[in-house]
């Protein structure tokens, strides 16, 4: 697959269908499965390139709005929250107040956030998707990333693998951590650091993380 013909083929797309899928696409079906996966294969780069395209839609339109002061403190607020130090906090405090079961509901969050840093880290090397500051100046932010890689959001991955265990521990607790959680996924995209698919993405795996690790840990 020619991966240069693609990227210039794709314009100002940050992840032309064709490189996520050469990423993730196994030899076989490269070779004598292509005839039959084929149009399977056809099918799915088509609905990527769509996906794409309403990223870099709404990419357009938030980086272009001049967002009111209140929003631009909380979206800054939440994203810095989002950074560890929040549910780290959260951790200390659930041992030191949760009561039964808080030890184990917190061992099942840190182990859930600790695979997803390992998930999102592996993930965003293969995919390698700019982000979308990459791709368009923000109107207003200015933040320095980690990395610069965008697919998945791994602010929003780790956010809701820590607020679904604790959620599921103690579901008073949960509903603030939502909010919480929810606010550092709209910051990421607000701020410009990642498309509405990255966001998507990483709630999906944070929550299928912090499930499982819940019922792992507190079988």
């Amino acid at each position: 697959m020619n991966m240069q013909g693609d990227q210039d083929s794709a314009g100002k797309l940050a992840l032309p269908p064709s490189f996520i899928l050469s990423a993730i696409e196994p030899l076989w079906l490269r070779t004598a499965g292509r005839q039959v996966w084929g149009p399977m294969v056809n099918r799915t780069r088509r609905m990527l390139h769509s996906i794409e395209q309403q990223d870099h839609r709404l990419m357009d339109r938030v980086h272009a709005w001049s967002a009111p002061r209140w929003l631009r403190c909380w979206m800054m607020v939440a994203t810095r929250a989002g950074d560890g130090g929040l549910w780290g906090l959260l951790g200390v405090l659930v041992l030191c107040f949760g009561g039964p079961g808080g030890d184990f509901a917190v061992a099942a969050a840190a182990s859930s956030s600790l695979a997803g840093i390992v998930l999102f880290m592996s993930v965003k090397r293969i995919v390698r998707r700019r982000r979308p500051c990459a791709t368009r100046q923000h109107c207003w932010a200015r933040l320095s990333s980690p990395d610069p890689y965008s697919f998945p959001s791994g602010h929003t991955l780790t956010a809701f693998a820590v607020t679904v265990p604790l959620l599921l521990y103690s579901p008073l607790l949960g509903l603030a951590l939502l909010f919480c959680s929810c606010s550092v996924a709209a910051s990421r995209i607000v701020l410009g650091m990642h498309f509405l698919s990255d966001v998507l993405t990483g709630f999906l795996f944070g929550c299928g993380l912090g499930y499982a690790s819940f019922l792992l840990v507190m079988k």
